[in-house]
């Protein structure tokens, strides 16, 4: 018993002894493999002062990417909204007169001129009246004649002269008015143009101001659109406008010839017209696409909108730059000064230079200067 128990202490000490060794070399290994971490880590911080003081990146990847060159270019400012063809000349012309219908001259697609009758309302004792008033009109023209011969000839009295004249006079208004009252009943166009539609028809009754005859003069076009208020210091009588017509796949080239001083207090937007040329495929009330350049600038500098990255508050564009065997990416602090159809007119960028075609994966974003 006394064996074993002798046995036992033996091997205890010698597994001691063994673990006490090998713990005393991991120790040492630990302690080297520290001072040689302080003296890579040294050199790290050195390398990367350096690089940060040479502008580039601290952490060099090669990758194949694809750059662009920057160039100067033409760059618009633009506005785009949506608008409406209307007829300068689009009426719809009313009765001026009171009667029945007697007549209609007009079809849908006539052309017609301006003072050509359309319509026709009953004038029949209108017109009996104004042949009695032309009849009493010649009787007292006559005695007048006779009354004023009379009078030059210092026969008769001055009041027989006065009212022959006064009776002449007052006929000439009646017949004059019973003759407007008779045109009344012609309901004639005010323009030349195109009849586009017809509301009478024969033995209906109309009154004035009733809806007749719509009258368009389709060389006469324009587009009506309204703007937002945030642009009416900016769009201007004058500025360029390109309209398409998505029905037509059509493009028109214009200018604005009118814009509105007030602002619709509900939909915060002013009225804007562009004339357009005669067309026979135009119709009023045709949708319009409208993009209004109010600025142009013939020679900017202006790139990708996704090459922009913002970076602490700062809108950075990552050139392309040699440096030995090796293309960097070099961070340039830009500010944008527009942003249309995906381009970005900006400042900060020099012609010649190159930029990459968006945020290319295994770059970093952190990039020290």
């Amino acid at each position: 018993m006394k064996s074993i128990y002798k046995n036992v202490i033996i091997a205890s000490a010698i597994v001691s002894v063994v673990l006490v060794g090998c713990n005393g070399d991991k120790t040492a290994k630990l302690a080297e493999l520290k001072k040689k971490q302080t003296a890579l880590t040294k050199q790290i911080n050195e390398l990367e002062a350096e690089l940060a003081s040479a502008g580039v990146t601290a952490e060099v990847k090669t990758k194949d990417v694809a750059t662009t060159e920057i160039k100067t270019r033409q760059f618009d400012h633009y506005v785009k909204t949506q608008g409406l063809v209307e007829a300068e000349d689009n009426i719809l012309v009313s009765a001026r007169g009171m009667g029945v219908i007697t007549q209609v001259f007009a079809k849908e697609g006539q052309v017609v001129t301006k003072g050509q009758v359309l319509a026709q309302i009953d004038n029949s004792l209108i017109a009996r009246n104004v042949e009695g008033m032309k009849s009493q009109l010649e009787l007292a023209t006559s005695v007048f004649q006779r009354q004023k011969n009379l009078w030059e000839q210092k026969i008769g009295t001055e009041i027989q002269y006065l009212q022959a004249k006064t009776n002449k006079e007052s006929l000439e208004k009646q017949l004059a008015a019973a003759q407007e009252q008779f045109d009344q009943t012609r309901i004639k166009s005010p323009i030349d143009g195109v009849v586009d539609q017809v509301n009478v028809k024969v033995g209906e009754n109309i009154s004035p101001g009733m809806p007749a005859v719509r009258v368009i003069n389709g060389s006469k076009l324009k587009v009506v659109a309204n703007v937002s208020e945030a642009y009416i210091t900016q769009v201007k009588k004058g500025d360029q406008v390109m309209i398409s017509f998505p029905d037509l796949k059509k493009e028109v080239p214009a200018k604005v010839s009118f814009t509105g001083r007030n602002i619709d207090p509900l939909s915060r937007t002013f009225a804007l017209e562009a004339d357009l040329p005669a067309s026979t495929e135009l119709r009023p009330n045709m949708t319009a696409l409208i993009k209004i350049v109010y600025a142009s600038y013939p020679s900017v500098i202006a790139v990708p909108v996704n090459t922009i990255q913002d970076i602490n508050g700062e809108k950075i564009v990552f050139t392309a730059e040699a440096s030995g065997n090796y293309t960097v990416a070099r961070k340039k602090v830009v500010t944008v000064e527009g942003v249309f159809d995906g381009l970005a007119q900006v400042q900060g960028l020099t012609a010649g230079e190159k930029n990459y075609n968006g945020w290319l994966p295994g770059f970093k974003r952190k990039v020290s200067i």
